[in-house]
């Protein structure tokens, strides 16, 4: 669960935002986006892309699968019931796996994922970056459905989601920039960044409206970053010609991030 303290910093942001859940939900997906443009921003500066890129991308790992649990499936339980979180959890998984196959995108190391048929309309960088694209929705839909579940908590979960962004923006610029030049992979991170907010608005505008299925959205948001974490962002960090050790490291202080934010802020 997020920590007492999270809550109280989160409530006190809360206070300074008033508690309507569409201006909450605004704010964070705004602070989201900006994380993202952030992260995609580094690429004007960085040059050793691919070192970073593995890296950071194990770092955002280790932040979504904790997430995943704490902002969203646990207090999803204990407002409902296991059975109706699982029928989310399972919805998310079977939702993003439909995306994934409907969508031409191209991971790294896991290679082409998609129809056949649409394989040679795009180039490798932009089905690389489509491939992060597809990640960023589960995550604007987290912060949306968590900000109608409860202000403080979407507050708390957008703090978390956006400091694994700043990798994550890093990680669809540098693709788009390797054909397209800087500036081009620069302006679709940001895109994607803008992509969350768009889904964290939809998120708090559905779930508003039907509060009786929240802890099934909770559970969907939930399930989808962890489809995403388990199929596609680990498999990728643990790729060829990168240490091992490394991704492990990057994913560990990823993970404890996570859990510090969760227990101490």
């Amino acid at each position: 669960m997020v920590s007492e303290g999270s809550i109280q910093l989160a409530s006190l942001l809360e206070s300074l935002i008033g508690r309507d859940p569409l201006i909450a939900s605004s704010i964070a997906g705004a602070f989201v986006a900006l994380t993202t443009s952030s992260g995609a921003a580094m690429i004007l500066i960085l040059r050793r892309e691919k070192l970073s890129l593995h890296f950071s991308m194990a770092f955002a790992a280790g932040i979504m699968l904790v997430a995943s649990f704490t902002s969203l499936i646990l207090p999803a339980i204990e407002a409902s019931s296991f059975p109706t979180v699982s029928l989310g959890i399972i919805s998310g998984f079977g939702a993003i796996l439909i995306v994934e196959r409907l969508i031409p995108h191209e991971h790294p190391i896991l290679g082409y994922e998609g129809p056949e048929s649409a394989r040679r309309l795009l180039r490798k960088a932009w089905l690389i970056a489509i491939a992060i694209l597809i990640h960023n929705f589960p995550e604007g839909i987290a912060v949306g459905v968590s900000v109608a579940y409860s202000i403080p908590l979407g507050i708390a979960t957008a703090i978390a989601i956006g400091i694994q962004d700043i990798p994550e923006g890093f990680a669809v610029a540098l693709p788009v920039s390797s054909t397209g030049g800087k500036k081009l992979g620069f302006l679709i991170g940001v895109l994607s960044g803008v992509s969350e907010l768009l889904m964290a608005i939809i998120g708090t505008l559905v779930f508003t409206e039907l509060k009786e299925l929240l802890p099934i959205g909770m559970g969907f948001a939930g399930g989808a970053m962890l489809f995403i974490t388990l199929k596609e962002v680990i498999p990728e960090v643990y790729g060829e010609n990168y240490s091992t050790l490394k991704a492990t490291l990057g994913l560990l202080i990823g993970f404890m991030v996570m859990l510090y934010l969760d227990s101490a802020l």
